[in-house]
């Protein structure tokens, strides 16, 4: 084999799965698992759609709420925008994803996961169901929002991503 071959056979090959990597799919993965256990329970065991709501604490209930937008009802969108949203969460997810898997950094792994695992979900919701299940009220804490456990997955994910890059990174940074 020529030396340009080689290079080029090393620049093409496939990048490796860390063991790190195969961790933080894992979670992501049982992150995505969960919401839509969750989602399936609201829908079809307690049946939430034709109760509206099901008060659980003072400041806790279940309260049905179908979101066409992106996490906590932002950008509303139906129609062609609730597909482009859709094919947008997929094609962001499958490059989270293939970060995640050659990642050497649990928390910038971890928050890549749960942002992929969470886009996903929701993402599932809107082929399946033309908006996202959103059910989790705590309006009787001053929380506005109805939400749902991908919603919770990406903004965990988010905070953990500025987390690594703001100030983990900064402290690699420092002592490289």
């Amino acid at each position: 084999m020529t030396d340009l071959q080689t290079k080029l056979k090393t620049h093409f090959a496939p990048p490796h799965t860390t063991l790190l990597g195969r961790q933080m799919l894992l979670i992501g993965l049982i992150g995505l698992i969960l919401d839509q256990i969750s989602k399936n329970w609201i829908l079809y065991g307690l049946q939430l759609p034709s109760l509206g709501q099901v008060k659980i604490l003072p400041f806790f209930s279940f309260s049905m709420v179908w979101n066409k937008g992106v996490s906590f009802g932002f950008f509303h969108s139906e129609g062609i925008g609730r597909w482009l949203l859709t094919l947008f969460s997929l094609v962001v997810s499958a490059f989270l994803i293939d970060w995640v898997r050659r990642t050497n950094r649990r928390i910038l792994g971890l928050g890549l996961a749960l942002v992929a695992g969470g886009a996903i979900g929701n993402a599932i919701d809107r082929i399946i169901y033309g908006g996202v299940v959103d059910f989790l009220d705590f309006s009787g804490l001053g929380f506005p929002w109805v939400f749902n456990i991908a919603d919770a997955a990406i903004n965990i994910g988010v905070a953990l991503l500025f987390i690594d890059v703001f100030f983990l990174n900064r402290e690699e940074s420092k002592q490289g």
